[in-house]
């Protein structure tokens, strides 16, 4: 048998065969037995070339195609900025569970896949970055320059190796160049918007156009007590289903940790004290003092180089006067110092510690030794000569001077200590048994305390700690969700800290109809009466502009007298910012003429209103430098909506593919 395969397999037909399927192993497939890879990519980006915009994608043509992928560790890292970007933001507020949601994900992704679209599409266009702009532009980055502005090489490396994660020079700047070759196309799109004179023009008419209006407030809508029938319940009640859901919630208990109603700790000893002393000595020792006199030339500020050179020279004569054998520094200054606080007192400014004249004057002062005279020293305020007329060094404090302070300190370190054992025994009980909190505080002698139902959204509101974000926070984590464990020790203020269990948790749920059956009728009533408001409305709105005027609608259905409010801006509450938005969006009237509309408030009520003359904005009225502002403004914000429109075009060039599994 075995014979028999060999000779019909030893042929050259077989020969042939053997040959034709070596082929495609020779291109595809072969290696999947050799290697083993693992494609962590959560999204890849192909695009075709351009000079063959509509070539296929499958093989040989996809060769010829640009490939970039984005891998799950580039995600990880931008979602891991944005989420310390937002936190920062955010402070209290920042809620990690809703952060952590799939449309935050997808988000951030989308950011990505549009940067790197926009890079692709660059290189497939032929652009590419000089090495000279990338130079330029890491050489411009605040970050590594020195106090002077100038690119400072050590500042780099270390800016570099200080990062998270830490760069070496040339991951950095192959990160720069990559950045740039994503800005390439949009960028020079949006740099080139710009405005011509008549759409100036136009804009400033729209944006700085006034308004002179009548308003009038109708009464609240008249409430309805008609009977609601099944039928308008349940239709009702159907449409509206996300206005009659239980919010998510749970109940807690929980141990009060807080160091106000702590057993007080023992007072310290008089030993403790004399430790805390002998340990710490070096911070009780007097700073040096100087007694010093000047003689002070003034020298105007912004004053040019020879009123600067004049000063300095007047002020070395009066040092070399100063330095001569037997002068009288004290009679110079009250003679010649332009300093009239200390000139009558022969120029003498006390006793002065360190810090107390920051700048050049004080590091030339403590320089000095006692009877030195300086030469001309410069700072703010002109041209000083100095003299160090007495030194006290720096002194050991005794320890009676400081026993007040020291027991302060060692009173309240006591009392942190306290607060710290305490909590830290209850939290090594809690670990024993991390389902339970009645067998901890027990222990302790706490009492275990409940709180709830507590929803998402009580911070600022809820009762108890149940309105503290920390613990809302802590209370919808999945730890405390899932497993029904104690919590850490949430800090809530000063040395004070609860321990949490979830008992049960609610989900967001659809209340059934019979429980919210008064709401849903209430709500239909009001629905009603807000329509049958309207309907009023739009009828003296007709009025109006069927040629009667305001105030007389008005009396007809005694309402107040019309307001009159000349000149109103764009963005003006009257009362509300929806009325001005309402206002603006009316056609202007006709000459001699006006227009009507209306507005509703928040509570149903509607204000009704009369345009009675319109005034385009001015560009006379807007100074150049204004003007130039606005110009630059709008420009800016039209290359950024035509850099977004450009980035939705390059889109439609590419085909992207997420991997939803690599993104979880």
């Amino acid at each position: 048998m075995l014979q028999t395969l060999r000779d019909k397999t030893s042929g050259w037909i077989a020969t042939v065969i053997l040959g034709l399927l070596i082929i495609p192993f020779a291109f595809v497939g072969i290696e999947q037995y050799l290697v083993q890879r693992v494609d962590s990519s959560v999204a890849r980006i192909d695009m075709a070339p351009s000079w063959w915009r509509s070539a296929p994608s499958w093989w040989p043509a996809s060769m010829l195609w640009k490939h970039e992928s984005i891998d799950a560790q580039e995600f990880n890292t931008r979602f891991q900025q944005e989420r310390d970007r937002r936190r920062a933001a955010e402070g209290e507020a920042f809620d990690a569970r809703e952060f952590e949601k799939p449309e935050s994900k997808r988000a951030i992704l989308e950011t990505l896949i549009d940067e790197r679209v926009r890079k692709l599409a660059a290189e497939v266009d032929g652009l590419a970055v000089s090495d000279a702009l990338v130079i330029k532009t890491i050489q411009s980055v605040p970050e590594f320059q020195d106090s002077t502005g100038k690119f400072n090489q050590e500042r780099y490396v270390l800016g570099l190796q200080m990062r998270q994660p830490a760069q070496t020079p040339t991951e950095f700047e192959q990160f720069v160049r990559a950045r740039l070759m994503e800005t390439l196309l949009t960028g020079g799109i949006g740099q080139s918007n710009f405005l011509t004179h008549a759409e100036t023009d136009r804009l400033i008419k729209l944006m700085g156009e006034r308004r002179d209006v009548s308003l009038v407030m109708l009464p609240p809508p008249t409430p309805d007590t008609a009977e609601v029938s099944a039928a308008d319940i349940q239709k009702w009640y159907d449409g509206h289903a996300k206005d009659f859901r239980a919010p998510e919630s749970v109940n807690l208990e929980y141990v009060e940790i807080n160091g106000a109603t702590l057993p007080p700790p023992p007072a310290p000893t008089e030993k403790a004290l004399q430790d805390r002393y002998e340990a710490e000595k070096n911070r009780f020792i007097a700073q040096e003092q100087r007694l010093i006199s000047h003689i002070q030339v003034n020298v105007a500020s912004g004053a040019d180089a020879a009123a600067q050179k004049a000063a300095e020279q007047k002020a070395a004569q009066f040092a070399t006067q100063a330095k001569a054998a037997g002068a009288d520094f004290a009679a110079i200054a009250r003679a010649n110092s332009d300093d009239l606080g200390s000139k009558a007192a022969g120029g003498e400014l006390g006793w002065v510690s360190k810090g107390d004249i920051p700048g050049a004057f004080e590091d030339a002062a403590f320089k000095l030794k006692v009877g030195e005279i300086s030469a001309p020293v410069k700072d703010d305020s002109g041209w000083h000569v100095i003299v160090v007329r007495e030194v006290k060094s720096g002194e050991q404090q005794p320890f009676a001077l400081v026993r007040d302070a020291l027991l302060r300190e060692e009173t309240e370190t006591s009392r942190e200590r306290n607060f710290n054992d305490f909590s830290a025994k209850l939290v090594d009980l809690v670990y024993k048994n991390p389902t339970s909190l009645d067998g901890p505080a027990k222990a302790m002698n706490l009492p275990v305390q409940k709180v709830g139902p507590v929803t998402r959204d009580a911070a600022g509101n809820g009762q108890g700690i149940g309105a503290h974000p920390a613990v809302i926070r802590a209370a919808f984590s999945d730890a405390r969700l899932q497993d029904n464990t104690v919590s850490d020790p949430i800090d809530i203020g000063q040395e004070h800290s609860v321990l949490i269990r979830v008992v049960s948790h609610t989900p967001e749920r659809a209340l059934p109809l019979a429980q919210v059956r008064d709401k849903v009728i209430a709500a239909v009533r009001t629905d009603r009466g807000i329509k049958a408001a309207q309907k009023e409305a739009d009828a003296l709105v007709a009025r109006i502009n069927g040629g009667e005027a305001i105030a007389a609608v008005a009396a007809s259905k005694q309402l107040t007298a019309p307001e009159t409010i000349p000149d109103v801006a764009r963005g003006m509450p009257l009362p509300t910012p929806e009325v001005s938005e309402a206002i603006f969006a009316l056609k202007a009237p006709a000459e001699g003429k006006v227009a009507a509309g209306k507005s509703a408030l928040a509570d149903g009520r509607v204000v009704l209103f009369a345009v009675n003359k319109v005034k385009p904005g001015s560009k006379s009225e807007i100074p150049a430098a204004q003007l130039d502002m606005l110009r630059t403004q709008i420009s800016q914000m039209g290359g950024y909506e035509e850099s977004r429109e450009l980035t939705t075009a390059l889109r439609k060039r590419v085909q992207i593919k997420v991997i939803e599994e690599n993104l979880r």
